[in-house]
């Protein structure tokens, strides 16, 4: 079941609240078994078939939980006996992603460099398992070090089921989740918290509906061309690159948006997932913005347990692109991921060895030009990155990035390259009409959407930050008259119900 679904807006969502705050009246444990209830039901409404993988995944992480945690309270002998139940749980966690997740990837390296032809059956990646699994893997290691305080199994059910986060995250900490479930509070309706949550919604659902799907429209068809073998010249092939830079964000933070928003209805607060990261001046800073809670998870039990910055700087650098390729890997089985991670890597090792450099030499921060091609060069990395994140392959992303580069030719429309045949190059002068012609640059529609895509990530704030701003002025008739028009043209628009890309991942 999709966010951007009638049936979740019209049919699941309005059941589900008055459900659970009607029984909340009576019974807080009813009402979270409720929710956990309908929290599995929503899962199981994409395939019914994994809905016995998720509890078991739940059932299994829940005992080893407890059990480390009862372990670790007790003698040293019986905490060694806790530490070895948290390597063996934490390894069938990732034993299970890796089986659906990657088990096609390897046998299809291996069976290319044996240059052997396996008949292998084809493994369906059960939805949000890299979500869920992460989770548990975090409640674990919280558990042996005695940060998970609370093991009622309804909470427990309920916190890794929670439906508003349970496709495509935010990967959740269980001490942040557990005590908003413990109180009673959240049992009882608040409309504050209702009439915000729901501008965070009705704010998520138009940039993935209006903004994300319209620029998919534009980067969808260059990526597929150049997958088909095509060779995109200049204007197309920046085009697409940041036409999916632009979608993959608007895309993704809608999903969170709408996750934090229908999750604060029911007054649980989810943590904040992306904070304009397209305005970070360097990488470090893009990576504290850029999906937040999987930045968190990467470092909290990743980068720190390798060693983080603790042995040295070539250790630290190591242990830096060790995590990023892992956590490229984590977004998908193929090289074009691990490529992406190795780049972001890179571009770390490289702005951490900046840094020092400014700090030995006392350079210090520039000014607002200065700042404003920090922006801009940071801006490009993460382009030239979200092209092997997007292309099927590597030549596929070398092939756009030739594009990118010119290196194909400059396309222009014919009236234009009439006029300018005279000035440039005569192979520069090429009127590209094929699968994505130039002049589809010039209609209206694709120059708005380009237009209000930037103006957004570049200059306004984050999508909490406005809605509270609108929340803030729901006595004056114009906010929830400007929503309403926002919502309305919405719902008007959502008649091809589109999958969120996070979803592949």
């Amino acid at each position: 079941m999709l966010f951007n679904s009638y049936i979740f807006i019209f049919g699941f969502l309005p059941i589900v609240f008055f459900v659970f705050f009607s029984v909340g009246r009576y019974s807080v444990r009813f009402a979270s078994l409720w929710l956990a209830a309908a929290s599995v039901f929503f899962y199981g409404w994409w395939n019914v078939r994994f809905v016995g993988l998720l509890l078991a995944s739940v059932a299994f992480n829940y005992g080893a939980g407890y059990v480390i945690r009862i372990r670790t309270l007790r003698s040293d002998e019986l905490k060694a006996q806790a530490k070895l139940l948290l390597t063996i749980a934490v390894a069938g966690n990732l034993a299970l992603l890796g089986y659906f997740k990657y088990s096609n990837f390897v046998l299809e390296n291996i069976s290319h460099i044996l240059n052997v032809t396996w008949v292998a059956t084809e493994v369906i990646l059960p939805l949000g398992i890299s979500f869920f699994t992460f989770t548990q893997i975090a409640f674990l290691v919280d558990s042996y070090q005695g940060k998970a305080k609370e093991y009622n199994f309804a909470h427990y059910l309920l916190f890794v089921t929670y439906f508003p986060h349970l496709i495509a995250g935010p990967i959740l900490h269980h001490k942040e989740m557990m005590p908003q479930f413990a109180k009673r509070d959240t049992y009882r309706i608040n409309w504050d918290n209702v009439a915000f949550g729901l501008t965070i919604f009705v704010l998520g659902l138009a940039k993935k509906v209006l903004i994300a799907d319209s620029l998919g429209n534009i980067a969808n068809p260059v990526f597929d061309a150049v997958k088909s073998g095509a060779h995109p010249m200049m204007f197309e092939a920046w085009a697409g690159a940041l036409a999916y830079a632009l979608q993959l964000y608007f895309d993704f933070s809608a999903y969170s948006d709408m996750a934090i928003g229908v999750s604060l209805m029911f007054n649980v607060r989810l943590p904040m997932n992306f904070n304009s990261p397209y305005q970070a001046r360097n990488i470090i800073d893009f990576w504290r913005r850029w999906h937040m809670t999987l930045s968190r998870f990467l470092r909290d039990y990743l980068y720190v347990p390798l060693g983080g910055n603790r042995h040295g700087k070539v250790r630290r650098y190591l242990n830096i692109m060790v995590t990023m390729v892992l956590g490229g890997l984590w977004h998908g089985a193929g090289w074009t991921f691990i490529i992406w991670g190795s780049l972001h890597g890179a571009y770390l090792m490289i702005n951490h060895a900046w840094r020092a450099l400014k700090a030995k030499m006392g350079w210090m921060g520039g000014g607002a030009w200065s700042n404003f091609g920090a922006q801009a060069l940071t801006f490009l990395a993460v382009v030239i990155g979200w092209v092997f994140f997007r292309a099927n392959s590597y030549s596929s992303a070398i092939s756009l990035l030739h594009g990118m580069m010119g290196s194909n030719g400059i396309s222009l429309p014919a009236s234009l390259s009439d006029r300018m045949s005279e000035f440039l190059p005569q192979q520069t002068t090429i009127v590209f009409s094929g699968w994505f012609p130039i002049t589809r640059l010039a209609d209206l529609s694709t120059i708005i959407t380009f237009v209000i895509g930037f103006s957004i990530v570049w200059v306004s704030n984050n999508t909490e930050i406005v809605a509270e701003r609108i929340c803030r002025q729901h006595r004056r008739f114009y906010a929830p008259i400007v929503l309403g028009c926002i919502l309305g043209i919405t719902l008007l628009v959502m008649r091809r119900i589109s999958q969120f890309l996070y979803f592949q991942f």
